[in-house]
């Protein structure tokens, strides 16, 4: 699989571990799943839900998390009776392993996998700690601020598993002959630029931003209301208290519309109690998304953490809709200040606020902003874009194939046998 062009038709094994609640890695596996359907190519998917860790012992658990020996068994039966060019992994924890990778490699599969979050780095993923931006196990052998800080779900247990099967991870890559992965994929050059910080090899990471389906090709968007909207999960890391701060102190705020549920849902609606000019719509459908992307004056992100390529951007951009967001991460990357939106720094509402008075302000300056960021939707996030840096990335993984070593194939199949 040296040469793929845009008449190849492959067969891609997709492996994906889903969440227990929807997240945008699930959409992305979709979406891209379905994107190479739509071109003519065959997609296997082999995929885990972690529904199924309520039926798992806590020391099998432990053990699958480290190295799955049925999911290698498995991968390997199927990779032979379907011979897939290329296995493209998403997320991998917990139940899927890295022994999905060492399968492929003793199969000489190529392998690609994308980096959705920063597990590789940091055991919850978010390379967040306490409320606050923390980079402390970048680059560390030993991840002990992990389990001492009980990072993954406030357990020093839990943390101490999640960043164990990371470092066992980095010390399998840290051999030459070990590295089952071809080619790793970022959402945003900031983003690379930390895996690399954090061990991983830069000749082997490329960057790939993620996309959505065009709504908006035959249509424009209606008449903008004059209120922010925001779209996401109600959680202390995508910045809700500095929202919620922001309009609480400001009295000439526009109105703010919030869609989404999750732990903070007693703060936005105590917020919205008090507050008329607040409104909280909880979960909404696709469409109900969309409509309010529509008819919007600006969407917030005001993320804590370095969120890796939030999605929701991606859709307000496809619908001409430009963006507040924080300067850092994902958002930091994605928007341009000034052409698709601002930047405020995070977890500060009184420049949230200042950049939502200046969406006041420049109101005459909109509809330009609007086209700026549909365009940039178009030349960098549409699916026509994003399908043919994906054949790209299959090819350059083919192109690295490497005969496992004889010995390290049989110490695998003893492994799991």
């Amino acid at each position: 699989m040296t040469d793929v062009g845009p008449e190849a038709r492959l067969r891609v094994l997709m492996a994906h571990n889903f969440y227990r609640e929807p997240g945008g890695e699930d959409g992305v596996f979709r979406a891209e799943t379905k994107l190479l359907e739509d071109h003519g190519h065959e997609v296997i998917p082999f995929t885990a839900h972690n529904d199924a860790i309520a039926d798992i012992g806590k020391v099998a658990l432990v053990r699958s998390t480290f190295w799955n020996a049925d999911v290698y068994r498995r991968v390997r039966a199927l990779i032979r009776e379907q011979r897939p060019d290329v296995l493209h992994a998403h997320n991998t924890f917990p139940l899927l392993s890295p022994s999905v990778f060492a399968a492929a490699r003793a199969e000489r599969v190529p392998v690609v996998q994308t980096l959705h979050n920063f597990r590789l780095l940091c055991a919850n993923g978010l390379l967040l700690r306490h409320g606050a931006v923390c980079e402390r196990c970048v680059g560390r052998t030993i991840p002990w601020p992990a389990v001492t800080g009980r990072c993954y779900r406030g357990s020093a247990a839990q943390s101490a598993v999640a960043a164990g099967a990371a470092w066992y991870q980095r010390v399998r890559r840290a051999r030459e002959d070990e590295d089952d992965v071809d080619v790793y994929v970022a959402l945003t050059s900031f983003a690379r630029d930390k895996f690399i910080a954090g061990g991983l090899p830069a000749d082997r990471i490329v960057v790939k931003p993620n996309f959505v389906e065009d709504l908006w090709a035959n249509d424009r968007p209606g008449e903008t209301a004059n209120h922010a909207l925001f779209v996401g999960r109600l959680a202390p890391e995508k910045g809700i208290a500095t929202m919620l701060a922001a309009w609480r102190d400001s009295a000439g705020l526009p109105p703010l519309r919030i869609i989404g549920d999750g732990p903070m849902r007693p703060d936005v609606m105590a917020a919205a109690a008090a507050d008329p000019r607040i409104v909280w719509l909880g979960q909404q459908t696709p469409p109900q998304v969309q409509q309010a992307m529509r008819h919007a004056a600006v969407l917030l992100v005001p993320s804590l953490w370095y969120e890796g390529a939030p999605l929701v951007i991606v859709e307000a951009f496809a619908a001409g809709l430009p963006v507040i967001g924080s300067a850092l991460g994902g958002p930091g990357a994605q928007i341009e200040p000034g052409l698709t939106g601002w930047l405020h720094q995070p977890g500060d509402p009184v420049g949230l606020a200042e950049m939502v008075h200046r969406c006041q302000v420049d109101a005459a300056a909109m509809p330009g902003m609007r086209t700026r960021a549909r365009q940039r939707y178009l030349d960098s996030y549409s699916a026509p874009v994003n399908y043919r840096m994906l054949l790209a990335i299959y090819a350059r993984a083919g192109c690295r194939v490497r005969a496992p070593r004889p010995g390290r194939v049989a110490e695998l199949a003893m492994r799991s046998s």
